[in-house]
């Protein structure tokens, strides 16, 4: 018997991906037709619905879910962001996702878990106010809840630390080694701590220092992930190549002159910078990329470095490359616009995070709690 979720601002499906085979979604939800067009050429359109979540009507969520994931918009808790929070109209959507939560439970088929996720800057918004408002709104509904920070960098070679936060209905039972007594340095940093030191006592009560195991797996760089033959992307000349070089500081040519040295190809990741005024190139080599993000700008849009002895080039990174870095199969089908690839992947979350989450939590209590559902649906009839 598969397990069954939900998910909410679903993107390009890359929870649907993470979670894989085991699991049946019920119900995916997006307002952008884009990104739907994508989840529908990967994961059909079955269980597909486009529209504002606000929208949403109870009937529409059919069974009683073990899961339902939402990866609800960051922008007005980001750091960078307008510092509205959750009063925001794009984070703001928060609530609407919480009204359908609401509506389950009133019809007895809340789901057995919530997993919410966003960025770090969620923990810290307007003083913490808006990370304890979404932890009070779940924990009325009856759950236990925590929160995890995890970056990505465990899985990918991109640095992307995000927010997860798992609640677990309060009538379930937590399977050993799912959660600690005490907070754990890899999954709870001071951010969280603090945040819950500052919680009211009743809210401590049911809080929940989830936990699960480091990965192991061998982790692939830059260098390995890399297309040698990019789709989508030009090289640049190489008088554009020459220029980036000519920004560069001491300390960085002489990062590109050791990668030249390597003996074999090196991918570095470019940043510009402003350093006393001026405009600076600075490269790393550490086969980690950059935080990807949406390329509303351009300036958010990563530029790399290929070295391969003698040959230095240069270019933007492709958009299988962004997928790459989200944990995507090479077999996932993107948009055909460079900015709509580039989009979707930054406005993802990372694919082998939702599957150790998945592993090492949702598969787990889903698992030991099978018998739920059907005894709380003979109560409620």
């Amino acid at each position: 018997m598969k397990n069954t979720y939900y998910e909410f601002f679903a993107g390009g499906g890359m929870a649907h991906a993470g979670l894989g085979s085991g699991w049946d979604c019920l119900l995916a939800n997006d307002m952008s037709e884009k990104k739907a067009e994508a989840y529908a050429a990967n994961w059909g359109s079955d269980s597909l619905w486009v529209g504002d979540i606000s929208l949403i009507q109870s009937n529409q969520l059919q069974g009683h879910a073990d899961l339902a994931w939402a990866s609800f918009p960051c922008q007005d808790l980001s750091l960078a962001g307008n510092g509205a929070g959750l009063d925001g109209k794009r984070s703001g959507t928060f609530w609407s996702f919480l009204s359908v939560m609401a509506d389950l439970k009133t019809e007895a088929r809340k789901p057995k878990m919530i997993a919410l996720e966003n960025v770090c800057g969620a923990v810290t918004s307007r003083g913490g106010k808006d990370f304890e408002a979404m932890l009070l709104g779940v924990s009325e509904l009856g759950y236990r809840v925590g929160a995890m920070v995890i970056d990505a960098v465990h899985f990918v070679p991109q640095s992307r630390p995000r927010l997860f936060i798992v609640a677990i209905n309060e009538s379930l039972a937590i399977p050993s080694g799912c959660s600690a007594d005490s907070p754990s340095p890899a999954w709870h940093p001071t951010a969280i701590i603090r945040a819950y030191n500052r919680l009211p006592a009743h809210m401590k009560k049911s809080w929940v220092w989830w936990s699960s195991p480091m990965p192991t797996a061998r982790l692939k760089t830059l260098d390995d992930i890399v297309e040698t033959e990019p789709q989508g992307v030009d090289w640049h000349t190489d008088a554009q190549t020459q220029t980036l070089l000519e920004m560069m500081a001491p300390l960085h040519r002489q990062k590109v002159l050791q990668a030249q040295a390597a003996g074999h190809l090196k991918v570095g990741a470019i940043y510009r910078r402003t350093r006393e005024g001026a405009q600076r190139a600075e490269v790393r080599f550490d086969g980690l990329s950059g935080c990807l993000r949406t390329p509303a700008g351009g300036s958010s849009r990563q530029t790399i470095l290929v070295v391969d002895g003698s040959r230095i080039r240069s270019r933007l990174l492709s958009p299988r490359e962004a997928a790459r870095l989200m944990g995507l199969a090479d077999s996932y089908v993107l948009p055909a616009r460079y900015n709509d690839a580039y989009h979707l992947a930054g406005d993802g979350v990372v694919v082998p995070v939702v599957s150790h989450l998945g592993r090492h939590i949702f598969d787990k209590v889903a698992e030991q709690n099978r018998w739920y559902h059907a005894s709380t649906m003979v109560k409620a009839a």
